[in-house]
């Protein structure tokens, strides 16, 4: 009998280990800081526990996670990726992304949403100016509403802009290369007026959030060209900044999510990316990241709704940038950049 009882417990343990083994494992790339956190704290624990499968959270920027699935071509590790929508057109031009399969979900988000058959935006934040009000007043000067403000020779040296290299930079080349009678495909008055009429106001083109944050803080600058979601985590401390939609428009700057090809959990990859989108997790992420909701039926309070792009109206009113041209051309513009510039 006691052999009977033996037996059984080991066999309950094999049974037990086995279906451990079995349990399948979804790897998802995407930010780190915030993001990884509320990942790991809210958003994987409730889904794992809904589609009975392991996550393994990897962190990085969207060019450390767009280098991982070139260096993994043909044999991929990771099976949902989130990028900024840039680097993102650049993974579905390069075959890295699956397409997404149809759900009910995907009939309730804007229409910027759906970047392509293969990726999609869980999110968007708005690219504008950040000023510190206090300074501004200081100084007698207006509320910034322009992207003209950027040019105001009262603002010498006072000025951050992140670099071409980012988002936010390559977006303020567009605006005012548009501003100047021009656009994507004629960039050339956008290069002469940075070079020429904003450029003497910058002080540092500045790709770091953290060292952004310093400049204001320290009042070095007064005015930069920053996110909506940036904007709110400082003023979250307390800063005297606030975030401007410029009269001309606001670029989106979406952050996209895809299931990646080759996947040995295909399911459970196209299962996270519909759960993103979500209304309940839509709304953690403008809490917490301040990601604007891309599905039009996720309910803000007016706490979280005051500091993202929400509702149509205001979703309606974000430009949309042209990927597939600027990807193109972003070499040949990031050398011109930093020869004119940046010298």
């Amino acid at each position: 009998m006691k052999q009977h009882i033996v037996a059984a417990a080991i066999l309950a343990a094999f049974s037990a280990s086995a279906a451990v083994a079995q349990q399948p494992t979804l790897y998802v790339g995407s930010y780190g800081g915030s993001t990884e956190k509320l990942f790991k704290e809210k958003i994987i624990p409730a889904f794992e526990a809904k589609e009975k499968v392991k996550v393994v959270y990897v962190s990085g920027n969207s060019t450390d996670t767009l280098a991982k699935l070139q260096a993994q071509k043909g044999k991929q590790e990771l099976d949902v990726v989130l990028l900024d929508d840039g680097p993102m057109y650049q993974a579905v031009q390069f075959g890295f992304c699956d397409t997404l399969k149809d759900a009910p979900v995907y009939k309730e988000l804007y229409p910027l949403a759906r970047l392509t058959d293969k990726a999609t935006a869980v999110g968007v934040v708005a690219t504008g100016l950040a000023y510190n009000t206090e300074a501004f007043k200081k100084a007698g000067l207006p509320k910034p509403d322009s992207w003209e403000a950027l040019a105001d020779k009262k603002l010498k040296q006072k000025i951050a802009i992140p670099p071409i290299s980012n988002t936010y930079g390559l977006q303020t080349l567009v605006m005012f290369a548009k501003l100047r009678k021009g656009s994507e495909q004629s960039i050339d008055p956008g290069f002469t007026a940075l070079t020429k009429e904003v450029g003497p106001n910058v002080l540092a083109w500045e790709p770091s959030p953290g060292k952004m944050t310093e400049l204001f803080q320290n009042g070095d600058i007064s005015l930069a060209v920053w996110g909506s979601g940036r904007v709110q985590s400082l003023k979250d401390t307390g800063f005297p900044v606030e975030f401007v939609y410029p009269k001309e428009g606001a670029p989106a700057l979406m952050i996209a999510a895809c299931p990646v090809v080759q996947s040995d959990v295909p399911a459970q990859a196209q299962a996270l990316v519909q759960y993103l989108l979500t209304p309940d997790v839509q709304a953690m992420l403008a809490d917490s990241q301040g990601w604007g909701p891309v599905n039009a039926k996720t309910a803000l309070d007016t706490r979280v709704s005051a500091k993202v792009p929400y509702g149509k109206a205001q979703i309606d009113k974000l430009l949309p940038t042209n990927w597939t041209l600027v990807n193109d051309k972003r070499a040949e513009w990031t050398n011109r950049w930093n020869r004119t510039v940046e010298r």
